[in-house]
């Protein structure tokens, strides 16, 4: 029995056979060999309950055969198995694959005597389990529920091994949306009412294609949401601030400024862009309006540029390039570089004397003595060092960086959010008659304006008359009182506003005066809103099944009803979509059916087109997502009308990869899962289905730049748990199969 998997079979259990093998009567013995991991399962008898693991290949995906290659583990060799003349005897092969190598599987199987070689099990001792020529793909209901492809398996089971990702743990976050709303009529007018009107915002200001990205902003969250993806880190060191110009094994101090190219995406290369060569490792955006130090030595070109961020005035003529180029992580470290590389240069012109008297190679055994870069120091073992504490999240900028993606979401001061809340609640049981009780602050996320006041969502789990927990999610405003300072904002708002460093509460009354705790007027999200996914496809059932019990899975899970799932169908043949949807658990559904060759712009916005009421919320989705359980209440906080929309950042999972082992890195590059009020959508002219016709990538960027022209802001977080799957390009994008020799 051979087989090869024309497929990327990354990371997935592959059911291949199932059915029985029918042999003489004796002791045999059963080897499985392939690339990567496999497991040959064996019943006593026909029953698939009564398979047990026989033989099988690595458990950690490292180990793999060479085809044919049947005796390199000790664990690929089954131990004697008696079995009956003309009995069946039920198998199961399971066969797990990255991307790399021959990609094959195959079993062998021999009398007993250990002098016979193992030979591939011919294909007239096989019968299949099932006839699966008439089955559609995404038909598998007859797949038998076996040991093998669940709890008993090995490679089922390191999925349930701890992992390093620190997000895996629980977080009251996650749940937080199961707990029962505070009352409206509690929350009315606890706060004064105020404008809010951010400075950031860049409605009608003109943007080139693709810049939109340089507009989008990073919010701060507290607690720690550990959504850091710390286990990744040895592939991607970014937060710690690496930057090119300044490593140690840097050969000049000359650095190019970046040109604007206007980041153009291609359709090779989907996601990439803006300005490659310093971009390709940023780790640092310099602040725009933000006075540089006077004492360092800077490259002409950085000079230049440094001198013309001096004034806020020019701050949009800079803020591409400013966004893209690298920059010093700080004035120490810089002087520090410049330091050691004296010293080095005086320690390569002294060996180069050296050399010329001696001429004589280090590695050189002619000579009579040791060479003296060949002595060591003698060990004091009484030498010690101080460190300082250091919070790298403090050196964070909440800029949109394009290549830092296995850094979490920026973290939020305690000692801000405990000031915030405690004046929050102080208001809140003035007007309740002090009922409620503070029990855990669950979640506070702000969004940053120095220049006119920052924005928080505030998600607290209260105590109601010390009996009744309720959840509390409101977003408020911390207003500053203008002055000569903000005069400047005003007359520039996307100025200081855009790069201004984090200002801490205490300092707020020396710069602006006491603060104001109000309530921003239409900025408030509605709890039960309708929520509707939009998903293209085309040809690729099984996803398009798990896509749907998928959202079974989050009905079952959140008794929520106001969802709606759209799917395009362009013209699959390898599944009814329809009846798929006909047949399954969910609240409700659309079907479009369409023809022609796929277009992703083309079936969202078709998708959209269905939708009646301009008051809900459409979520641009992908078929190929794991969703949170709470993904329908992040969306709905994160939309609102006229306001806000919502692009969370997915983390892209690495081949091999599933949500229980989350190796990978957040796609900070995409905004195609994107949500927005349908009355917006339509307002800044739906998805650009011309341009967008023959290609896919850029479509997504396309779509930001109009949103945030026309005075939208879009949230930016990592959303835990929130995962894009590896998976085949097979099927996709209106691929034809080749066709065999033989047709």
């Amino acid at each position: 029995m051979v087989l090869r998997d024309g497929e990327e079979s990354c990371g997935v259990f592959l059911l291949v056979p199932m059915g029985w093998v029918t042999v003489g009567l004796g002791d045999f013995q059963f080897s499985v060999a392939s690339d990567d991991n496999s497991e040959f399962w064996l019943s006593s008898d026909e029953s698939p309950s009564n398979s047990r693991l026989t033989a099988f290949v690595g458990k950690l995906g490292t180990e793999w055969t060479a085809p044919g290659e049947f005796t390199k583990f000790s664990s690929q060799v089954s131990k004697p198995l008696r079995l009956m003349s003309s009995r069946r005897y039920y198998f199961e092969l399971l066969h797990k694959q990255d991307d790399r190598g021959s990609d094959h599987v195959e079993v062998g199987w021999r009398v007993f005597l250990p002098s016979l070689k193992f030979e591939v099990i011919d294909s007239s001792y096989i019968s299949l389990y099932a006839d699966e020529s008439t089955l559609k793909m995404n038909h598998v209901e007859h797949i038998p529920q076996s040991l093998a492809s669940h709890s008993g398996s090995y490679l089922w089971e390191t999925q349930w091994d701890e992992h390093g990702a620190d997000m895996l743990k629980s977080d009251p976050r996650d749940t937080f949306f199961l707990t029962p709303a505070i009352e409206p009529s509690r929350v009315e007018n606890v706060l004064v009412p105020c404008a809010y009107s951010p400075t950031y915002v860049v409605k009608d200001f003109p943007i080139a294609r693709y810049q939109g990205l340089q507009f989008v902003y990073l919010s701060f969250v507290y607690p720690n949401d550990f959504t850091r993806l710390t286990h990744m880190e040895t592939e991607n060191k970014c937060f710690y601030r690496e930057s090119p110009l300044y490593l140690e094994n840097q050969n000049t101090r000359s650095q190019q400024v970046c040109s604007i190219q206007g980041g153009q995406k291609t359709s090779e290369s989907p996601g990439e862009g803006v300005c490659d060569q310093a971009a390709a490792r940023q780790t640092q955006s310099p602040t725009p309006g933000a006075r540089l130090p006077q004492h360092l030595p800077l490259p002409k070109a950085s000079e230049e540029s440094a001198a013309s961020l001096q004034d806020p005035s020019e701050t949009s003529d800079h803020l591409q390039q400013a966004s893209n180029c690298p920059w010093p992580p700080n004035p120490l470290a810089l002087e520090q570089h410049l330091q050691r590389e004296r010293v080095t240069s005086q320690q390569e012109g002294k060996g180069q004397e050296e050399e010329e008297e001696e001429e004589v190679s280090d590695y050189s055994y002619e000579t009579g003595e040791l060479p003296q870069s060949w002595l060591e120091d003698s060990i004091n073992w009484q030498r010690t060092f101080s460190v300082s504490s250091v919070d790298f999240e403090l050196l964070r900028s909440d800029w949109n960086d394009l290549r830092c993606n296995v850094s979490g979401n920026l973290q939020l001061s305690e000692s801000e959010v405990v000031d915030v809340v405690a004046q929050y609640m102080e208001k809140l049981n003035e007007k309740n008659g002090g009922i409620y009780t503070l029990l855990r602050i669950i979640n506070v996320e702000k969004r940053r304006d120095t220049a006119r006041g920052n924005r928080y969502l505030m998600e607290l789990e209260l105590a109601e008359r010390g009996q009744r927990t309720v959840r509390l999610s409101e977003y408020v405003y911390v207003l500053l009182h203008q002055s000569k300072q903000d005069d400047s904002a005003e007359a520039n708002p996307e100025g200081p506003a855009l790069g201004a460093t984090e200002a801490q509460p205490s300092t707020w009354s020396i710069l602006y005066g006491k603060p104001i705790l109000c309530r921003p007027l239409q900025l408030s999200w509605k709890q039960d809103i309708m929520v509707h996914f939009v998903v293209p496809v085309k040809n690729q059932a099984r996803w398009v099944q798990q896509f749907i019990s998928d959202m079974v899975s989050l009905y079952d899970i959140t008794k929520d009803a106001n969802f709606n799932v759209i799917l395009v169908d362009f013209d699959s043949d390898d599944m009814d979509v329809e009846k798929a949807l006909q047949d399954a658990r969910l609240p409700r559904y659309q079907y479009l059916r369409r023809t022609g060759n796929f277009e992703r712009s083309a079936g969202l916005q078709a998708g959209v087109d269905m939708i009646e009421d301009g008051h809900s919320i459409v979520f641009l989705c992908d078929l190929h997502i794991h969703f949170p359980p709470n993904i329908l209440d992040s969306i709905r906080k994160h939309c609102v009308e006229g306001k806000l929309a919502y692009a969370p950042i997915v983390m892209r999972l690495s081949c091999g990869s599933s949500p229980r082992e989350p190796n990978g890195y957040w796609e900070v590059n995409g905004f195609g899962l994107f949500g927005i009020y349908k009355s917006d959508f339509d307002r800044v002219g739906g998805m650009n289905t011309e341009e967008f016709r023959d290609r896919w990538g850029g479509e997504d960027w396309e779509l930001l730049d109009r949103v945030l022209q026309s005075g939208l802001e879009v949230e930016r977080l990592r959303l835990r748990n929130f995962y894009h799957y590896y998976h085949s390009k097979r099927g996709m994008w209106n691929a034809h199969s080749k066709k065999s020799p033989k047709d």
